[in-house]
């Protein structure tokens, strides 16, 4: 399974890996961040938050500190954002007691992605603010899953689109019913 997550060897593993550059998609993903917050003078992924906590749509699973979510125009199937509540640019920043959440709330995400038939190879991306920019107003640190059930292929690579045949609705429906519960954990 972890061949399909891109393990050249098939093991289960991660990878931490600094780069003398900021990467092209989180270049683009702070600015267009810092774009909304000039105009709305809000993190808009604070408007993300407050909007799907209002509706309860794409809302998997969430703690006292935490959301994941099934994002709107999701990328892939069963694609998840875990995010923290309260406003924060950088990982780093945060108080002790936010990590212990943090860990019980990605428990219970990754055994909701396990539903079915079993815990799929995942991707997970943590972007945050660039070194130097780590204390601001306009990003909001996240973690984005993507279990790896489709491939990428030319169009997707070519265009920078991608096509998901599930809708974000339909995969936080599946997840939540799959959610682990306890009390740590409000399932809408």
């Amino acid at each position: 399974m972890e061949e399909a997550a891109g393990a050249t060897v098939e093991h289960t593993h991660s990878q931490l890996i600094a780069l003398p550059i900021v990467p092209r998609r989180v270049r683009e993903e702070v600015d267009n961040c810092w774009h909304y917050y000039d105009e709305k003078e809000r993190c808009i992924f604070c408007d993300i938050i407050r909007q799907e906590l209002e509706t309860g749509e794409r809302v998997i699973g969430e703690n006292d500190h935490f959301i994941t979510l099934s994002p709107y125009a999701s990328r892939f199937p069963f694609e998840m954002w875990l995010l923290p509540k309260v406003h924060g640019s950088s990982f780093e920043n945060n108080q002790s007691s936010m990590y212990a959440s943090l860990a019980r709330m990605m428990k219970d995400t990754m055994n909701a992605s396990g539903r079915g038939a079993g815990p799929p190879s995942v991707q997970l991306h943590d972007p945050y603010s660039p070194i130097g920019e780590e204390i601001n107003d306009h990003y909001h640190w996240h973690m984005e899953i993507i279990p790896k059930l489709t491939k990428v292929a030319g169009f997707e690579w070519g265009t920078g689109f991608y096509i998901n045949p599930t809708p974000p609705e339909e995969s936080a429906r599946f997840l939540r019913e799959g959610a682990h519960r306890n009390s740590s954990e409000k399932i809408i």
